[in-house]
């Protein structure tokens, strides 16, 4: 499985239509979607976007209201979905030994069956194998985008509060998970940590708390204050990753980055979190959250993709869905 960082032909998405999923708090989503649509131009990626039918298709194309050449750079797919997190439900894409792009498409079960419908999702990787003409396989196993990380060269990033869930892969160990991601991801080494932040209702998906930036550059989202419910988990995360080696046994570069102050709406604390970033070809997509600590991430994130532009998007209203930006897309390499 290539690197996020690695070269794309463009990235998926899925054009928000659930409005169970942001309960009284749909309108704004659409425009954020299209502040996402434009940073990936910007990025210099093209745009390709699943909508359940032509009409939606023409309600996104009006919100989004491109140029003749942006048009050039959007595709839409008649692909119809539940929900609009491409990061999970997408494909994963990965090279064959002859470095041939294939679909992985693994079963998606609404994180542990939380949220029916999900039958529609659940068919969009083996939909854009049959659009886009290239190969799929089946590994068998439920198994979400948002659960993994990749530096490129074979190591994984993942939690046991998710792989490990009873709701996922029940009658599989540990050791069993980790030759299905050897087998179908190349990836030949794993790390485990513990669980993700609260308010995930993923179950701890890693690209909330802890990413690659490069073949031994981690990001790690770390809180600062001792009263935080998220204080411990973290602390502890950070702890785990500095003892951590990649693929070759050399140690890997652990970087904190803060937490956004708490995001709580309707007395709900939503998993508001810096590391859910995505690297588009040009730029980094990073979510902000209307707090101080917005221009500390993104000064952090400027260092660390000297050669990428730094476009910071407002989630604020985007993570009552209870996902931000690199939930909701999904690269397909070279």
């Amino acid at each position: 499985m290539p690197a996020e960082r690695e070269p794309h032909i463009g990235t998926w998405l899925a054009w928000p239509h659930n409005k169970e999923h942001w309960p009284g708090k749909f309108e704004p989503i659409p425009r954020v979607y299209c502040e996402i649509v434009r940073a990936l131009l910007q990025g210099g990626e093209r745009v390709f976007i699943c909508v359940n039918d032509e009409k939606m298709g023409r309600e996104a194309r009006d919100i989004l209201a491109l140029s003749k050449e942006e048009q050039e750079a959007v595709q839409f797919f008649h692909i119809p979905t539940d929900a609009s997190w491409s990061r999970d439900h997408g494909p994963i894409f990965v090279r064959d030994a002859s470095g041939k792009l294939v679909i992985t498409n693994w079963i998606f079960n609404a994180w542990g069956g939380k949220y029916p419908p999900w039958d529609k999702d659940d068919t969009v990787p083996q939909k854009i194998s049959e659009q886009l003409k290239i190969p799929v396989i089946q590994p068998g196993i439920v198994l979400e985008g948002g659960s993994i990380d990749v530096n490129g060269r074979g190591t994984l990033l993942t939690t046991e509060q998710c792989l490990l869930n009873k709701n996922r892969n029940p009658d599989l160990s540990r050791e069993q998970i980790e030759k299905y991601l050897h087998d179908f991801l190349g990836a030949s080494h794993i790390l485990w940590l513990r669980e993700g932040i609260i308010g995930d209702d993923t179950d701890g998906h890693i690209d909330d708390i802890a990413r690659f930036v490069d073949e031994k550059i981690v990001v790690c989202a770390v809180e600062q204050n001792p009263e935080d419910e998220n204080y411990t988990i973290l602390q502890k995360n950070f702890e785990d990753l500095k003892k951590m080696k990649d693929q070759d046994g050399a140690p890997l570069h652990i970087v904190q980055i803060p937490m956004p102050d708490p995001v709580i709406y309707e007395g709900q604390r939503l998993p508001a979190s810096y590391a859910n970033f995505y690297i588009a070809n040009k730029a980094v997509l990073v979510p902000t959250f209307n707090c101080k600590k917005d221009e500390e991430a993104l000064k952090i994130f400027t260092k660390l993709f000297p050669t990428r532009k730094i476009i910071g998007i407002n989630c604020i209203d985007l993570v009552w869905g209870l996902g931000t930006i690199h939930c909701s897309t999904q690269q397909q390499p070279i």
